[in-house]
Formats: C-alpha cells, structure tokens, sequence
C-alpha cells in the first residue's frame, strides 16, 4: 500500500443514511488522529450539502475535506478513488449488489478496504476471489466491521484473552434496548431479504473457501432448540439469524490455522423481553421466510417494509429520539478448562470445569456503535499495520484486529468490554 495517498480515509456512500453516521464520526475525531478524509459517491452536490449539515451539527470546520465523485457503475471512477486513499470505508450496500467493484478497485489498487456488511455471502465471497490479491498487493479488506460483527468478534477474542485456559464453547446472547421504539433503515432490511433467499449459495462456497473442514471439538455444543429460556441473561432466548456467528468462525479457523490455537464452538441467541413477545417474532420470522423464499414475496418485502417487517424497518430510519434511546448489551458465556493442552486437536479427559461471562455494551447500534466500531477498526489499521497478520489479505476483525489496541480504543469510545460472572462448573 502506498504511504503518499492524498487521503488517509475515504468515506465511500457518505450521503447514504448510515454513511452520514459514519462523516459525523470521522469529523468528530479527525482533528484529535490527525487524519486527512474525504467523502465520495454519486453526487458532488449532495455530498457538499452533506459535509454543510455535518458542520453545523458538530460544530467542526470542514473545509479541508475532500469531495470525490465515485459511482459502483463506473469502474474508472472506483479506480480512481482508490488511488487518492489509503483506506476505503465502503458504506454502500446491500454489498452482494454493490460491494464487489469496490472490493476489486481496492485490491487492483492497493488500497486498504472496510465495510460494515453484514451479509455471509459477500464476506466469504470476498476472502474466496480476493484473499490472494490482496497479499500480492499488500493490502488488507476487513469485513464486517460494524455492529455486525465487532462487538461478537472482538467479545470472543476478548473472552479469550481474559479466560485464562482454553475455552470450548462460547454462547452469545444479544440484548436491544429501545425507549423510544427499535428502527431500521431499508437498507439492512433489503441486505436480509435477499441473503435469505440466496442462503443455498453458502454451502458450495465454503465447500470452495475452506477445502479442510475444522477440526470437530468434544465436547459438542449442544443445540437449545428454537426457543429457551436462559438462567445467566434471565430472558427467553431464539437463535440469532444475523453474520456474527460464521464471522466469529472464520477468525477461529486463522487462529486454527496460523497460530495452532484450538476453535471454539459458538452459537448466538436473541433475547425477548418475555414469552409472548418471542412468540410473536418466531410468527413474523415465519412470514418473512416465506415471503423471501420467491421473486413476488421478495417484491411486496421491499416494497411495503414498513408494514412487514411490523414497523421495524422503513425507508427513514429512526429518528434522533429513537437514536438517543436505543442501546444494546451482547453477553458471551465461555466454558472450558483450566489447563490448555500441547495441540489444538488433544482431547480432554474431563468435562469442561471452568466458565465465564463478558458483556460489551454501548449505544444505539446501526447508526452510533457502527460508526464508532469502523473509525476505530481504520484508526488501527492506520497506526498498527505491524500488529495485523504479517502479510495483506481479505480478513475477518478478529483475525485482522486481536493483537491491536482496537478494543481499548472502543472502550474509550463508549463501547464497554467487562468481565462479570467467573465460576467452576
């Protein structure tokens, strides 16, 4: 990657509704890192009005940011961008439409690439096509570097560090907590829709990604059926459909394979305020599946999202209020042992004796600790390449990041990491 890039970041669909999010961040803390930015995509005019709102909304000048035309439909435009950057912060998706020429203009170009996809598929599919250019090129894209799947990700490989033995099993329970009402933008929602339907691809592409299958761990972790009730978070639980799990695999098999640590087993549930409302939401996971399963379901999901997704997702978003009110809390539970054995593939005699639980929590998901979780994942990449995987390539956070300052940059940025229950089994 070359070290004379005009710009140190460059904010890639900085007009889109959760790129304005992420123009407020980097303008709240570039004066502090002292980076130079720009912001790009389609429109010259609305990214000036943009920066115009950011200004006033921060109280920053941003005279000195850069503007950069750069369109998904104009190679030479992405081509173009890359050059002027050392990182790319590409926030426009759904990124199985539009992230791949973005991907490819940075590898081509050396130039490093983040998103905050939260969509397997293009992840995967990226590490597949581009894992040995990037290297060749020197260049790192890091996925997933948003709420999906820092907190999850960077939390196992937190639970890790602080376990002091060898964990086996780690279970990640995801609370949300609205005041004012949970909201979406329609873009997450379209991201869903069409992984959902296009979940068959995966099977055959991890079948081409990794060859070798991970090694199978004893003892097993066992299923908790489609609906529990968890006596650690005291709420009832179902499992959780998002990204965070095949990430949080994909940064095990590098330790696996890279560093001859022993993968842990995970699963990852969401928590319901009670039984009804758990209920309730199995029901609407039940319409959305089948809606997303053929092209005219697809059609009236994008079409009436508002209505379908019961109010959740719309072409607006939240509004400040809802903002404000929203937090979440993700608690993962380790179990293992005391002791770690010679290899990764050694098994224990005994069962696991040991577990403990870590909670990170912060803000508002989508649209403040998403911002929060890319800026700082850049910043890092920016300051502590030498601390990244030796050579480039397409990464999950938890490969690229675990021996960085990244969680303690997050930390003093509102996104808590703590240690709570320890206890023998």
């Amino acid at each position: 990657m070359s070290v004379t890039r005009e710009y140190d970041l460059i904010i890639f669909g900085a007009t889109g509704f959760t790129g304005q999010y992420v123009v407020e961040e980097v303008a709240r803390i570039a004066e502090e890192e002292n980076i130079t930015w720009a912001v790009a995509g389609r429109n010259i005019e609305k990214l000036k009005v943009g920066l115009e709102n950011v200004e006033k909304q921060t109280g920053k000048s941003l005279k000195d940011v850069g503007v950069i035309k750069a369109d998904v439909g104009d190679l030479n435009s992405l081509n173009e961008m890359a050059k002027k950057g050392r990182i790319v912060l590409n926030c426009v998706g759904p990124y199985r439409f539009h992230g791949e020429a973005v991907v490819n203009a940075c590898v081509k170009n050396g130039t490093n690439h983040l998103d905050i996809s939260g969509e397997p598929q293009f992840l995967e599919k990226m590490q597949l096509d581009y894992h040995t250019a990037a290297k060749e090129n020197n260049c790192y894209v890091v996925g997933a570097c948003g709420f999906d799947s820092i907190p999850s990700d960077m939390g196992t490989v937190f639970l890790e560090q602080q376990f002091a033995g060898q964990v086996n099993t780690v279970e990640a329970y995801l609370n949300i907590k609205a005041e004012h009402g949970f909201h979406l933008n329609y873009g997450t929602w379209q991201s869903a829709i069409h992984g959902f339907a296009c979940a068959n691809e995966l099977k055959p592409l991890r079948k081409k990604l990794f060859p070798q299958r991970l090694p199978v761990m004893e003892p097993k972790l066992k299923s908790r059926g489609v609906l529990h009730q968890n006596p650690i978070v005291k709420s009832w639980c179902l499992p959780f459909p998002g990204s965070d799990r095949s990430v949080v695999m994909r940064s095990q098999r590098y330790f696996y394979e890279k560093e001859k640590k022993r993968p842990i087993q995970m699963a990852v549930y969401f928590q319901c305020s009670s039984i009804i409302a758990a209920i309730l939401t199995i029901l609407s996971a039940v319409v959305f599946g089948l809606l997303a399963s053929f092209k005219v379901g697809r059609s009236l999901l994008e079409k009436y999202p508002k209505v379908l997704s019961f109010g959740v997702f719309d072409h607006k978003g939240p509004t400040k209020e809802e903002i404000d009110g929203t937090s979440f809390v993700l608690t993962l539970v380790g179990k293992g042992w005391n002791e770690k054995l010679t290899e990764p593939t050694d098994a224990y005699s005994n069962k696991p004796e040991k577990e403990l639980v870590v909670r990170v929590s912060g803000p508002e998901l989508g649209y403040v600790t998403t911002p929060i979780c890319m800026i700082q994942a850049a910043l890092v990449l920016l300051r502590e390449a030498d601390k990244l995987p030796s050579e480039g390539g397409v990464y999950p956070p938890g490969a690229a990041f675990a021996k960085t300052s990244l969680i303690n940059r997050l930390i003093k940025n509102g996104i808590n990491f703590e240690t709570g229950l320890r206890s023998s089994l």
